[in-house]
């Protein structure tokens, strides 16, 4: 299994633009083999910091995630959604192994 960390840059004024997205790729990433486990947005501290972690059981199933998003219509209204309100400034995303649990 991997978890797909992902560190926005957020645009303040731009949050609730910021949660609608989130709210749309949740189900999306379920919809595709995924388990989301969330966005994180700001609450204390730095406000233009965001979160998000989901998983797939293997990089590979990630993969075909990614290259079936780019033709389901809902997943291009989200990136449009992103991209006319431009709510997020930049992101990284990185991959890791999880640990859920001691065995």
């Amino acid at each position: 299994m991997i978890t797909c960390y992902i560190k926005y840059v957020i645009d303040a004024d731009k949050l609730q633009a910021f949660e609608a997205y989130a709210k749309m790729w949740i189900p999306l990433v379920n919809k595709f083999g995924g388990t989301h486990h969330g966005y994180f947005l700001p609450h204390e501290g730095a406000n233009t910091v965001a979160v998000a972690l989901f998983s797939f059981d293997s990089l590979a199933a990630y993969e075909i995630y990614r290259a079936e998003s780019m033709d389901d219509v809902v997943c291009q209204a989200a990136y449009a959604h992103a991209q006319e309100t431009k709510c997020i400034v930049s992101y990284e995303r990185s991959f890791m192994k999880p640990i859920f649990d001691a065995d």
